[in-house]
């Protein structure tokens, strides 16, 4: 859902918009024949200096009025309240520039000063910042639809577990019903526990480190339940634990990959989970047997998690995945640290 964006966020995104050559070059393009219109038919030579004025105060003040004041769009079901305030912004910033300033400054005759002047300054004020500020609002709502739109399926990717782990879970607790009840019972409660916290998960785009780590730990249980020698586990976590909020399902992403690829794949041996904290970022390296072999065709898992950090903090988030020796694999994911309010 698209919210009103603050006032303070608006105005440094639209300056920053206007930047941007397919509008800065046609506004320069307006501009220089009113500089040099002036400067030529001027007989005050503040006549440059108040032509200046006029074109910074409309690229500083019109497009920014227009989307302050329409965030959304042009709307009138408030009536025509912020339509008269934008025209008497508009009014306003003209007035001041091409009667105030040459009033106070003694400034004589000028070309954009005289009043059939000022009348199409007003307009050229009113009709561009309301053609800058709808092209920057409309850029921007697509922009934000768009990172809905990967966002919606990341979270219908990451709201299923690999289906491979869930069928042999499930078989293995088919079995142990018939062979030990109270281990059954166990998979069948940590399997909940797990799929409810999944649940939880999808809603959020962040949650606690803890419930994240809850999450991890319980994978490893329901792999160790099924072969309690299948891998060994060492974990060096901070106590108590760091107040930061991290991606739902992003760690246990890289478990899945590690239990996958590493013990899932023959490769028995020790499963090393660490957590730490480094200057601004929280850094979780996990470690498996078995050999790194560089990015699988068809993989969905580590792409769909770069994807998300990639949503979630751009370029402040990284995600390395490495051999470590020639038969062990390190996966490094580096975030912002993001405090829980």
């Amino acid at each position: 859902m698209l919210g009103v964006v603050p006032e303070g966020s608006i105005v440094r995104a639209t300056w920053r918009a206007l930047l941007h050559p397919r509008r800065l070059l046609p506004i320069l393009v307006v501009c220089a024949p009113l500089l040099i219109a002036q400067g030529r038919w001027s007989s005050d030579p503040w006549g440059l200096i108040i032509g200046v004025l006029f074109c910074l105060s409309f690229i500083f003040i019109a497009p920014v009025s227009y989307r302050v004041l329409f965030p959304d769009g042009l709307d009138l079901s408030h009536g025509a309240v912020r339509l008269v305030l934008y025209a008497l912004v508009g009014a306003g910033v003209v007035l001041t520039v091409g009667a105030g300033i040459p009033k106070v400054f003694g400034v004589g005759y000028t070309f954009l000063t005289e009043r059939t002047s000022l009348l199409v300054i007003s307009a050229l004020f009113l009709v561009g910042g309301w053609g800058l500020g709808r092209d920057i609002g409309f850029e921007q709502r697509v922009h934000r639809l768009q990172a809905e739109a990967e966002r919606a399926q990341l979270l219908a990717l990451k709201s299923h577990l690999d289906p491979h782990f869930l069928f042999n879970t499930l078989n293995a607790i088919a079995e142990w019903c018939r062979i030990d009840g109270e281990v059954a019972e166990a998979a069948v409660l940590r399997l909940s526990a797990m799929l409810r916290a999944v649940l939880d998960g999808v809603k959020a785009p962040l949650w606690p480190l803890e419930r994240e780590l809850e999450l991890v730990d319980m994978l490893f249980e329901l792999h160790l339940l099924r072969d309690k020698a299948l891998f060994s586990l060492e974990r060096s976590v901070p106590s108590p634990l760091p107040t930061v909020q991290v991606p739902p399902m992003s760690f246990i992403s890289l478990a899945e990959n590690a239990m996958k690829h590493g013990p899932g794949a023959g490769h028995r041996g020790v499963v090393q989970l660490t957590v730490r904290e480094e200057a601004q970022q929280l850094v979780l390296v996990l470690e498996n047997p078995g050999p790194f072999k560089g990015p699988r065709a068809g993989s969905q898992g580590l792409p769909s998690l770069r994807k998300q950090l990639e949503l979630t903090w751009g370029a402040r988030a990284a995600l390395i995945v490495e051999a470590a020796g020639a038969a062990r694999t390190r996966a490094t994911l580096r975030i912002p640290r993001q405090e829980n309010s």
